[in-house]
């Protein structure tokens, strides 16, 4: 049996927490948030962690940790609003995303605009604990949060876009601890944008038979037969440029060694990929968790 018709990619689960604990009023707009399926929030949230422990060469204090941390939680579910609202009719036909609220009539699209207009109302509320400059930056990104979810109908490229703005928080940490942005930053910034392009690219083959159909585009795509080669030399980019960006923030010889067991961990994840096996890039993709979090205690232990 073809991987891509089995139920259980589905990326919704029925019968779990959501369903078992919380009203039926509140089930479409949590799943809307993605706080069911909270892989992305820590792939947004781990990156931005390691931008504050290298600006703040340490520990930041408790405030500037928890608006960081509170403001990936918001804008990745903002941004997760967003891209159902625009696939609302895509979703339908595609496996994984099909029991979607939107996808699968739950609720409507008035509906999910007013609870986006909530995600953005309490996301922006955090800029008033952010510096002026810090705001400023912080606006820059919204073209890319909107601009995103329509990327698949006109580019290969939706994942390069994803992730300027997924990682857009580690841009903002530098600026409101050190109020600007070095080059070291943009470089971590840049190397954090390879590193989705090839996670995301693995996600991406779970889709792929769908996304023919539906005439989308993605780098899985693009990338076809080649994807494992492709992937791997993104991955391999990712630790350049985060090694570099390690040095040029100064940080520590536990710094290098971060980057050499990242290095370990990507290449295992390299050889682990299976084009045909959409199941086992699904548990690749979620491996990527692990990446952010020893990205993260690489720079808090680099910075002592």
């Amino acid at each position: 049996m073809n991987m891509l018709d089995r139920p259980d990619l589905s990326d919704i689960r029925q019968g779990d927490w959501v369903d078992r604990l919380l009203p039926g009023a509140w089930r479409p707009y949590t799943r809307l948030a993605r706080l069911d399926r909270p892989v992305g929030i820590w792939l947004t949230l781990f990156p931005c962690w390691a931008a504050l422990f290298q600006a703040a060469h340490g520990l930041p204090n408790i405030q500037q940790l928890a608006v960081f941390t509170l403001g990936a939680l918001l804008m990745r579910s903002a941004g997760s609003t967003i891209n159902d609202i625009a696939d609302r009719k895509f979703d339908g036909h595609v496996e994984r995303t099909r029991f979607r609220p939107l996808a699968s009539g739950r609720i409507g699209v008035r509906q999910a605009l007013t609870f986006l207009a909530i995600e953005l109302a309490l996301a922006a509320s955090l800029l008033l604990f952010l510096t002026p400059y810090t705001r400023l930056v912080a606006l820059c990104v919204v073209p890319l949060v909107f601009v995103y979810p329509f990327c698949k109908r006109f580019t290969h490229w939706p994942q390069a876009v994803l992730g300027a703005a997924f990682n857009w928080g580690m841009l903002m940490a530098w600026a409101e601890l050190t109020g600007h942005i070095p080059a070291g930053a943009v470089v971590m910034w840049a190397g954090t944008i390879a590193w989705q392009i090839g996670y995301d690219t693995v996600y991406a083959y779970v889709d792929v038979k769908d996304d023919k159909q539906l005439r989308l585009k993605s780098t899985a795509i693009l990338f076809g037969r080649h994807g494992k080669l492709i992937v791997g030399l993104f991955y391999a980019v990712a630790i350049l440029a985060w090694s570099l960006g390690g040095w040029l923030t100064g940080m520590s010889l536990a710094y290098a060694f971060g980057m050499l067991v990242i290095a370990m961990h990507l290449a295992w994840q390299t050889t682990r990929i299976n084009l045909a096996r959409p199941d086992v890039n699904y548990r690749l993709f979620l491996a990527n968790i692990l990446t952010g979090l020893l990205l993260a205690i690489s720079a808090l232990a680099g910075s002592w």
